[in-house]
């Protein structure tokens, strides 16, 4: 028989991992209150959470309480949660000092929605930090932009390592899989080179397409005029705050140069397709480029669709960051995660819900690293 990590302890735990023992509701902090801080706020208050949160700016805090993003604005000393929205280059020293801080919880748990993982994660080694990022954003700019729904549908990146406490992972995980995010465990440096793909590279070739376009239109005041749907989809991120991107591009700078070669490239052999009249290879690429957009709209499975993999795995950090970058790597979405410890504390159950046709592979590809998993229709046995 297996409990949960709080039953264990004989604390009761809430629906989202965190502790339901205490009076009040749960209490969280947001440092950095603009677009995506303030979305998270409206996120969690609609979660039932009390939330508090901070930022450099003045009044910036006072205005996402007036928007109903936060109960008050300032810190919370009993917050167990913590999320760091602010600018990629301050991230690091604030989940550094949260953690360090002997007024707070020593259950607190910190976050961050940083679009660039590997230096901050090699920056702050701490059992109760989880790296952090939503795949989700606004052409919209600060706090006025800010939706509660912001993060429904969104893939949203957890970055776990050998150090990670399995637990604050956990809890992590349920707070955002709550917001309605579909939630993928990556190591920082496989996050951060795919990201330059999908995120970092699209940005700026928006922003480059749109620079351009507002270059000729002002030799040509009816090229904007004409702007349709698509010149609109492509470009609608150039619309972003500015200010973030020095940064992300400073940090990720590898990956992004590396895959800017790649696209120079790809749009050089466009070049050549179309200065040489190749239908077919035009025709060919276009082809492909339309089924790989469309596979993007995924539905979500049925319960009937699902299985639980279920992994003994030993009492220890790491066991999880390896477990679930795993099902990442095999590109098996995880659906749903629990943790449950034995009495004994020495090993564990972890239960990961998966599309049934992708349990087999999750399964296999464990037990060749020496897990003991099996899969089973989800309610099996319940």
């Amino acid at each position: 028989m297996t409990t949960s990590p709080t039953e264990a302890s004989g604390a009761p735990e809430s629906a989202n991992g965190f502790d339901a023992g205490e009076a009040g509701p749960r209490r969280a902090l947001v440092v950095g209150t603009g677009l995506i801080g303030a979305s998270l706020g409206l996120a969690l208050r609609r979660a039932g959470w009390h939330v508090s949160g901070t930022d450099v700016a003045p009044g910036v805090a006072a205005d996402a309480v007036a928007l109903g993003a936060l109960d008050r604005a300032g810190d919370d000393v009993d917050a167990t949660l913590a999320v760091v929205a602010t600018p990629v280059r301050a991230i690091a020293g604030t989940v550094t000092d949260l953690l360090a801080d002997p007024a707070r919880r020593p259950d607190l748990v910190v976050t961050d929605v940083g679009g660039t993982k590997g230096a901050l994660v090699a920056a702050v080694d701490h059992p109760r930090f989880v790296g952090g990022h939503p795949m989700a954003g606004s052409e919209q700019v600060g706090v006025a932009g800010a939706r509660a729904d912001l993060f429904v549908g969104a893939s949203w990146v957890l970055t776990p390592t050998d150090v990670t406490d399995p637990v604050a992972y956990a809890r992590v995980r349920a707070v955002v899989a709550g917001f309605g995010a579909q939630v993928i465990a990556l190591p920082p440096a496989q996050h951060d080179a795919l990201v330059a793909v999908v995120s970092h590279v699209p940005h700026l070739t928006a922003a480059t397409l749109m620079d351009l376009a507002a270059g000729v239109a002002e030799r040509h005041a009816a090229l904007l005029p004409l702007a349709a749907g698509g010149f609109r989809d492509m470009t609608r991120v150039a619309a972003g705050h500015p200010g973030i991107w020095p940064d992300i591009c400073e940090d990720n700078a590898p990956a992004i140069v590396e895959t800017l070669d790649s696209l120079i490239d790809a749009l050089s052999a466009m070049r050549r397709r179309v200065a040489e009249g190749d239908r077919t290879s035009l025709l060919a690429v276009l082809e492909r480029a339309s089924v790989a957009r469309r596979a993007l709209s995924e539905r979500v499975p049925r319960p009937e669709e699902l299985a639980e993999v279920r992994v003994p795995v030993p009492d220890r950090p790491g066991v999880l960051a390896e477990v679930t970058t795993l099902a990442a790597e095999l590109g098996v979405n995880i659906v749903d995660l629990d943790l449950a410890h034995s009495v004994e504390g020495l090993l564990g159950v972890l239960v990961l819900v998966v599309g049934s046709k992708a349990a087999p592979t999750l399964v296999d590809a464990l037990l060749e690293r020496g897990h003991r998993a099996t899969a089973v229709p989800v309610g099996a046995g319940r």
